[in-house]
């Protein structure tokens, strides 16, 4: 199965949203909280993550989100989370969304713009260039950018203390840059992003994120039982 037929075909089946926003931002809890909202209401949904999200790409993320942060730059970067974005779209994403499945994935394409096209001044045309050769024209249905103060953020992805801490040492500077970005891209279109105000509770978040999916899907998701 080539690139452009798996993409369009997903294209015609969207049901994938997508949790996006800088490291700290709270997005694995508001995926996860979003996850348990779907299937107890009886959603066939299923929850994951880039890099990674698959065997394969899995492989890749521990590249990346480890070790030094000058080991790799941009172009290396760039490269990796494009190769991990591919086995995750193949082996887990195209998949179910051709089965009807709902998707939550705690990021995707919009982190390569932000983290290496932007931030990475690698420039978005060549970003777009590469994922349109090895991705296509598959975009998820919606978007929901998380926007909180980096400094902030990056305070409680330190307090975490997980390891897979090599983006959070490039510094406040570059997560700065990789806020503003987020920013850029959620207001280039309106139609499929929507910015989210994350300085408030994780309660609050989560019913911005519920309120924006019911919004746009017309569902009517309830708080799950983790609220």
């Amino acid at each position: 199965m080539n690139t452009t037929t798996s993409s369009s075909q997903s294209n015609k089946h969207n049901r994938m949203i997508v949790i996006d926003g800088v490291d700290g931002s709270g997005k694995g809890v508001q995926t996860r909280r979003l996850h348990k909202s779907m299937l107890q209401a009886g959603f066939d949904c299923i929850l994951t993550r880039e890099p990674g999200g698959s065997a394969a790409a899995e492989d890749i993320r521990a590249l990346l989100v480890n070790g030094d942060p000058k080991k790799w730059d941009s172009m290396t970067e760039l490269l990796l989370m494009v190769a991990a974005r591919r086995a995750h779209c193949r082996d887990t994403l195209w998949p179910a969304l051709d089965q009807g499945r709902w998707v939550i994935s705690d990021r995707f394409a919009d982190s390569s713009r932000a983290f290496q096209g932007i931030a990475g001044e690698l420039g978005l045309e060549l970003v777009e260039q590469i994922h349109q050769l090895c991705i296509g024209d598959f975009s998820p249905a919606l978007v929901l950018i998380l926007d909180i103060d980096e400094s902030v953020a990056l305070a409680r992805a330190e307090a975490r203390g997980a390891g897979e801490d090599r983006f959070e040492k490039k510094g406040a500077a570059y997560h700065q840059k990789v806020r503003a970005a987020f920013r850029q891209i959620a207001l280039s279109n309106p139609g499929q992003y929507r910015l989210i105000d994350a300085s408030g509770s994780m309660d609050e978040v989560s019913q911005q994120v519920r309120q924006c999916v019911n919004d746009f899907f017309h569902l009517q998701l309830a708080a799950s039982d983790e609220t």
